[in-house]
């Protein structure tokens, strides 16, 4: 969509208010800079210093806190940043404010507080599967559900790349999988795709590959699907067929995160399965899953 200058003019407005704001929030001691020497006590940095010390022209700091229509470099706004001490999540709305393409959140490890609510969001999804993976598809986390329907144990490689070909027990019950394969291996690629030159992704891809001829074969059909929807049929060696539309949610504090629920469809009684799957009876012979 092309910007209007309407629509200029309030990024920029944002733009001069939101450093404006970064800049107050920044102690000169924070900043490295010396105490002392009859400076003047300010809530934050002056403009001058934020210049000096991103490497820039004062008088250019200052058009851009101003948000004058200016031109700008990712690397000038990556010191900039870097000086007021902004996060991952700053740094990419200054981008956006700036009028560049924003780059890609960095990620980390989960703090205890994200990963128990992660937890707690699978397992709010019980009696239905539902599991988290990472941008190479480990397995993070899965509900009970997940372990008692679609096999997934702690003794699994814990990659849903590698489990689905090699994994046995998930194969015999997936009625669905060539299909579904098909599908899997278009849609690894296109997350490759997003990542060119990520080497954890090409590693994986060499490992699928030493493994199984049949995501070989697969792979170099080269084609590309988005990860979204996909239905899956399983045969459950306890209660029978059951049939699921299992969604891919991203989690927008951590772009590196799937969230993969499982919604049984109304067909083959699948809900009331599950849930009897779910029961104490039902969990005493399915929570480590018998070979079908």
């Amino acid at each position: 969509m092309t910007e209007t200058a309407t629509m200029k003019a309030h990024r920029l407005s944002e733009l001069r208010e939101f450093l404006m704001s970064r800049r107050a929030r920044v102690t000169p001691a924070e900043a490295g800079l010396p105490e002392g020497g009859g400076r003047r006590r300010t809530p934050g940095l002056r403009r001058e210093e934020v210049a000096v010390l991103a490497g820039v022209g004062a008088s250019w700091y200052q058009w851009l806190e101003q948000g004058r229509d200016i031109s700008v470099s990712p690397q000038v706004l990556d010191s900039v940043a870097r000086v007021l001490l902004m996060s991952s999540a700053e740094r990419r709305h200054l981008y956006v404010l700036s009028g560049l393409n924003p780059p890609a959140l960095e990620v980390g490890e989960p703090d205890d507080a994200m990963r128990e609510g992660l937890k707690r969001l699978i397992d709010a999804w019980m009696p239905y599967p539902a599991h988290i993976m990472d941008q190479y598809w480990n397995c993070v986390m899965y509900n009970d559900s997940a372990a008692m329907v679609l096999g997934m144990r702690p003794e699994n490689r814990q990659n849903c790349l590698i489990d689905f070909f090699t994994d046995d027990l998930y194969r015999g019950r997936a009625m669905s999988w060539q299909c579904n394969a098909e599908i899997l291996v278009a849609q690894f690629r296109s997350a490759c795709s997003e990542s060119p030159d990520d080497e954890g992704f090409r590693a994986l891809v060499e490992e699928a590959k030493s493994v199984s001829d049949e995501f070989t074969a697969l792979w170099e059909r080269r084609d590309i699907s988005p990860g979204g929807l996909m239905k899956k049929q399983i045969e459950h060696p306890m209660v029978g067929t059951l049939h699921f539309e299992s969604t891919q949610l991203r989690v927008p504090a951590r772009p590196d995160l799937v969230i993969v629920l499982h919604t049984p469809l109304a067909i083959a009684e699948t809900v009331r399965k599950v849930e009897w799957l779910a029961s104490p009876e039902g969990r005493r012979g399915s929570m480590y899953p018998v070979a079908g």
